[in-house]
């Protein structure tokens, strides 16, 4: 779905407004971003997600759960007519967070349960982009399939690698000697070194 003929654009108004309202509550968004983060950092996320639906809809209920799954899920086009809707400002950012953050993965497990034996793979790149004076990654995660669609998302550098933090944090206290790849953490830490040089205070500063 790339946009939306004048009655979807009415009924996701009408159910955005709907899910803001449930959402309200600080305790209740944090509650949220809780399972979401711990659905996304699951060893068995595949096979977990598709009961997110009923475990938001149980949390927010019925009619919220199922639009919160469809804002997170939705094209960039479909998911801008929220920004009209002058939304608790709060509620707003989580739901753009919370998109950026999770909503790549959660579309493409519910794809890959849909259709399990049309992927065989997948590529994913990333690229740095300058807008609105900030800097924000640019990524393409590729899935080869049938279809070979390809899935964009775009967001700040910081939600990236709070999600990689939180991954890692996750995945040290399951993991065992036989998981690793040498190569794999040469590459992390590689990765964190080009990080701290490219943040590190110039001189005098």
């Amino acid at each position: 779905m790339t946009g939306l003929d004048h009655e979807e654009r009415f009924l996701f108004r009408e159910e955005m407004a709907s899910l803001a309202a449930a959402l309200g509550d600080g305790a209740v968004l944090d509650n949220v971003e809780d399972l979401l983060v711990d659905l996304i950092t699951s060893s068995h996320f595949n096979a977990e997600v598709v009961t997110l639906e009923r475990s938001l809809q149980a949390m927010l209920g019925q009619r919220q759960g199922a639009t919160l799954v469809t804002a997170l899920t939705a094209t960039p086009e479909v998911f801008a007519e929220a920004d009209d809707l002058r939304l608790p400002q709060e509620v707003l950012e989580r739901l753009t967070g919370w998109r950026a953050r999770f909503g790549l993965a959660i579309d493409n497990a519910l794809s890959f349960l849909s259709n399990p034996d049309g992927i065989q793979g997948h590529h994913f790149t990333t690229q740095v982009a300058h807008a609105d004076d900030r800097r924000t990654l640019q990524g393409r995660l590729t899935f080869v399939r049938y279809s070979n669609d390809s899935e964009f998302f775009i967001a700040d550098a910081a939600v990236f690698l709070s999600v990689a933090a939180d991954v890692l944090d996750r995945l040290g206290t399951h993991i065992t000697r036989e998981d690793v790849d040498p190569e794999s953490v040469a590459r992390l830490r590689e990765a964190v070194a080009l990080i701290e040089r490219r943040t590190a205070p110039r001189g005098g500063e």
